[in-house]
């Protein structure tokens, strides 16, 4: 319903309207949060392995974007670029798609992230220092990848209020 109420708001040919269009034809959704909550939430899970880095520069011109789920994707690092001018995202999914280290360097500029989800990603203890600079992190998931306990200690001393859930 919410969803519906955002896209009455916006007339058909304006450019958030065309926006939210190609992202649709994508197989993606746009959302917003709530009734009295205009930012936005955008999500592409539902379809799998058919959605690729060619399918995200719609999302960098979106405004108010408060969360992304990217899970079980084929993006990769190169998709992450289009995050960047989000630097009021609070959650990301990218659990089971094909981000590395390189692509966790993408990410630096997301200062209010809250929620990270790398499950299942190529992510190693290199990565790892590229999410020391995101201080409002509440809940990182690094089951299934190639970090080390060592990794995590050392991420948590710059993050120390951080849960930092390895699956063990």
């Amino acid at each position: 319903m919410a969803f519906l109420q955002a896209k009455k708001q916006e007339s058909p040919a304006s450019p958030e309207a065309k926006t939210i269009a190609a992202i649709e034809k994508s197989g993606g959704t746009v959302r917003t949060l709530a009734q009295n909550d205009d930012r936005l939430e955008v999500a592409f899970n539902l379809q799998g392995a058919s959605v690729t880095d060619k399918d995200l520069p719609p999302l960098a011109q979106l405004k108010k974007v408060a969360c992304v789920n990217l899970a079980k994707t084929a993006i990769t690092d190169a998709g992450l670029a289009y995050l960047k001018p989000h630097t009021d995202l609070l959650q990301l999914h990218l659990e089971l798609t094909k981000v590395t280290d390189a692509g966790l360097a993408q990410l630096t500029g997301l200062k209010k992230l809250e929620y990270l989800n790398l499950y299942g990603t190529a992510v190693t203890d290199a990565g790892l220092k590229h999410l020391t600079a995101l201080t409002s992190l509440k809940n990182l998931y690094l089951w299934q990848t190639k970090v080390t306990k060592e990794g995590v200690d050392k991420l948590k001393q710059s993050l120390p209020k951080a849960d930092i859930n390895t699956g063990v």
